[in-house]
């Protein structure tokens, strides 16, 4: 049954330390005093937090438009709202087999059989990012509700409006002894940060993300980071150039470009490029007809960021790069428009490692694109920055794509499409160095978030400490057999 939200399950905005504390501090002592929940009380705490969320769909919705001046409804509803269902789907119907007690194997063998538990951490800081801001914190606490842990929400302050429904919306049903959902600006975002909480997740910038794990780290509060980065997009020479420009140019325009999945580079062969640029222009005229008045266009989410993306522009422009912009011809004087904060979907080309562009994550309707005679330089150039959180490629699984697979390292790979990978339901998502660390949705999300605790039992009738000429023989005769299995190799 729907209830109202009341000051008892909704924390006030910019809350101080002490009222922080004091959430963290219900949270532990009702998970402590109820000890392991059961499958039936996660998959009703799951059911209530997501009845709260879908129930708010509509004034979510609109709050989101308002705070990013133009968002339309349906990608709302469908990357925002809809977004967390399949996860719920996916626990219910496994959820049970997680909780399960597992035997290690061999240990009845021993002497000490062995099971291994899987238990909730206790309390989760989920702290979200201003691009997604619902569903990037929607799955997080469904994995760590699976898990069967207590929740703290940090909800990014940049979509205010939409923090203050979302937040009205979960106190209609959760106690915030159950999912406590924080507002607040920087300097509740760093008190948040140095909660004694019993796990952070994190999704945002790689640079915000290192203030978190360092302030994690002095509490000893072990981390998943799911970060950004610039990801690459390899077109090979066998690739159906309009598939990859429409696929390319759907997913970097969806959202204004503000996405960390998004394609930053591409690699084109060299003798197409002038054609991969004609489809990629066409792709976009084909989706965009009008931009400046076009209501399907999301604008930037403020100006601080709209600066930054057109100063990227402008700073490669000054340094001798081309920008293809792609918009009608009595547009194009007007853009960008500070006022809406739109951006023309733009490609450069002749980006050189002294624009900023060629190493900042970019983050708005922008493409680079290089030209390249030989995949192995592709590779290189890939390996040689910091890992991203994806890879892409289009063109056949053929030796060539296998060698991409193989030799470069991301956190997820997408073959002929965009960001497909995060989006298989139970799958597990997160970057690598410095795009992420760990990883959560589905199963992985549940061990994330979970401790897997070892329990034994001693069996042997006579346990004595061991005969050291014993065990020297078994360490000469193990030695003996990797020595033999070196020579032979």
């Amino acid at each position: 049954m729907t209830t109202t939200a009341t000051d008892t399950t909704v924390v006030p905005t910019d809350p101080s330390p002490e009222t922080l504390r004091l959430v963290l501090d219900a949270q532990r002592a009702a998970q402590q005093a109820e000890g392991i929940p059961s499958a039936d009380v996660r998959l009703d705490r799951i059911d209530r937090f997501m009845a709260a969320v879908l129930e708010a769909a509509e004034e979510i919705s609109e709050s989101l438009d308002a705070d990013f001046g133009n968002r339309p409804r349906a990608i709302n509803l469908s990357t925002d709202l809809a977004a967390g269902i399949g996860a719920v789907s996916t626990v219910r119907a496994s959820i049970v087999d997680w909780m399960a007690a597992r035997t290690v194997p061999g240990s009845e063998q021993t002497g000490v059989p062995a099971f291994v538990q899987t238990r909730p951490k206790g309390v989760v800081g989920v702290i979200g990012p201003w691009n997604f801001p619902v569903s990037l914190v929607v799955h997080p606490t469904i994995d760590a509700l699976a898990a069967g842990n207590r929740v703290m929400i940090k909800f990014s302050d940049v979509p205010e409006r939409t923090a203050e429904v979302f937040a009205r919306a979960v106190g209609t049903r959760m106690s915030r002894d159950e999912v406590a959902v924080i507002r607040g600006g920087l300097d509740t975002a760093r008190t948040f940060s140095d909660l004694p909480l019993d796990h952070i997740i994190f999704t945002g910038s790689p640079a915000v993300g290192a203030q978190v794990a360092e302030a994690a780290g002095r509490n000893l509060v072990p981390v998943t980071l799911e970060l950004g980065g610039k990801n690459p997009v390899v077109v090979s020479a066998d690739a159906d150039l309009a598939r990859a420009a429409g696929q390319i140019a759907d997913f970097r325009l969806t959202n204004g470009g503000q996405i960390c999945l998004c394609p930053d580079y591409l690699f084109v062969p060299r003798a197409k490029v002038d054609e991969f640029v004609d489809a990629y222009r066409a792709a976009v005229s084909a989706m965009y007809p009008t931009y400046l008045d076009n209501p399907a266009v999301v604008s930037i989410v403020n100006d601080r960021n709209y600066d930054r993306v057109t100063g990227l522009i402008d700073d490669a422009v000054a340094k001798g790069a081309r920008a293809v912009t792609v918009a009608p011809p009595d547009e194009q004087p007007r853009l960008p428009d500070r006022a809406s904060r739109r951006i023309a979907p733009t490609v450069l080309l002749d980006v050189t490692p002294e624009m900023t562009i060629a190493t900042e994550e970019i983050f708005g309707p922008v493409v680079v694109v290089y030209p390249y005679d030989d995949l192995d330089e592709t590779i290189d150039y890939i390996n040689a920055a910091p890992s991203p959180l994806a890879a892409y490629w289009f063109g056949p699984d053929d030796a060539e794509y296998r060698r991409y697979l193989d030799r470069v390292t991301s956190g997820g790979v997408t073959r002929n499409a965009i960001g497909s990978h995060w989006a298989v339901d139970g799958a597990p998502s997160g970057g690598i160095g410095r795009s992420g660390m760990g990883a959560y949705t589905g199963y992985t999300g549940f061990l994330t978030f979970s401790h897997q605790r070892t329990v034994a039992s001693d069996e042997r009738t006579n346990p004595r400490r061991p005969d050291a000429d014993a065990v020297a023989a078994f360490i000469a005769k193990t030695a003996a057999e990797i020595t033999a299995r070196i020579d032979t190799a």
